[in-house]
């Protein structure tokens, strides 16, 4: 993820909100420039959990829901932990009959927990 970090933002519809601790971005030039604008990290995912989202709520659209939560080390700073959910929906592609799957919200939090 440090590395490229510009390149995320493929995973991503064109219009994907992403929800870091209560601030919006919108749009993939919006996400690109918060990507580049996180320092140096490391994360470990400690679960991970998908789920289908009924066809009712998302009007026919295929969509699962992706819960995760792990740690993350910034750098010069100490290691946290977060929740982050995510729904995929599929988009159609111009190279492909094969639809891909494509980010179209993702919501970041750090957990607080008191010890």
């Amino acid at each position: 993820m440090d590395k490229k970090r510009r390149n995320l933002i493929r995973l991503y519809l064109d219009k994907a909100t992403l929800v870091w601790k209560g601030n919006a971005f919108t749009g993939q030039d919006a996400l690109g420039d918060f990507f580049e604008s996180l320092p140096s990290s490391e994360f470990q995912a400690h679960t991970l959990d998908g789920q289908p989202v009924h066809e009712q709520a998302t009007q026919g659209q295929t969509t699962l829901l992706v819960v995760t939560a792990g740690s993350v080390k910034f750098d010069g700073n100490k290691q946290t932990y977060f929740n982050q959910n995510f729904l995929l929906t599929t988009q159609s592609s111009p190279n492909s009959d094969q639809p891909v799957w494509k980010i179209a919200s993702d919501c970041f939090h750090f957990q607080d927990w008191a010890n």
